[in-house]
């Protein structure tokens, strides 16, 4: 063989050598493009899956009230983070009560908010998950003269067929400055801390008809207290 084409063979293979080792550099630089955060995730919360729905409740109407002088104090343990209510044992004893008895029979946990509306509550503690259950009950206690839903203010959820002060198991939580809605709606405490929960658990994004768009899941809430 010539040199010429001795040359040529040499300079041939290595190109080859150049382009293969180059293409396995480029593979191997890819960094894989990070998922896009869930609704829940951008909001701060877990990413959980939905829990299976319990169905309406057929408890007794329990006869359990707090007591007057004493210090009741609910943690409520979510997806998004813990926060605690303070029941109102004053002014909404018969309410608190209710509140109570649900919560020592364990009947929040594994439910969801499963209403947001961004700037005004959050909704939960319905066994069916989509706004119609109840624990198979109803109380009835007038709220307190002058009570006004600002925010932190933890108050019961009814229908508009309910008389006011008529309370289940659905409760909501205030989250805006104020809700200004008439005083319908049964007392039960207020937010003392975490309501930086709160305002998270209020941060995440919706469907049309107020649903979150990712479960915020209830783990548990517990009541303390005399």
């Amino acid at each position: 063989m010539s040199r010429l084409g001795l040359v040529a063979l040499l300079l041939a293979c290595v190109l080859g050598l150049a382009a293969c080792g180059g293409g396995g550099d480029d593979e191997s630089d890819v960094t894989p493009e990070p998922a896009p955060a869930s609704p829940a995730e951008s909001a701060g919360c877990e990413k959980v899956d939905a829990p299976a729905a319990k169905g309406e409740g057929d408890l007794a109407r329990p006869k359990e009230e707090l007591k007057t002088g004493g210090t009741y104090v609910a943690t409520v343990v979510t997806s998004c983070g813990d926060f605690k209510i303070a029941l109102d044992a004053k002014r909404a004893p018969r309410t608190g009560g209710s509140f109570k008895y649900l919560a020592d029979k364990g009947f929040f946990d594994g439910l969801t908010f499963h209403r947001i509306v961004a700037g005004f509550v959050i909704q939960g503690g319905d066994p069916k998950g989509d706004g119609t259950g109840g624990p198979g009950y109803t109380v009835v206690e007038k709220p307190p003269a002058g009570l006004a839903y600002t925010k932190g203010v933890v108050a019961m959820a009814k229908g508009g067929n309910e008389p006011p002060g008529a309370s289940g198991s659905q409760w909501f939580v205030v989250t805006a400055e104020d809700a200004q809605l008439p005083p319908d709606y049964a007392l039960l405490g207020k937010v003392t801390e975490g309501l930086d929960v709160v305002d998270k658990i209020g941060a995440v994004p919706t469907t049309p008809d107020e649903q979150p768009a990712d479960p915020v899941v209830i783990r548990s809430v517990k009541v303390s207290g005399p």
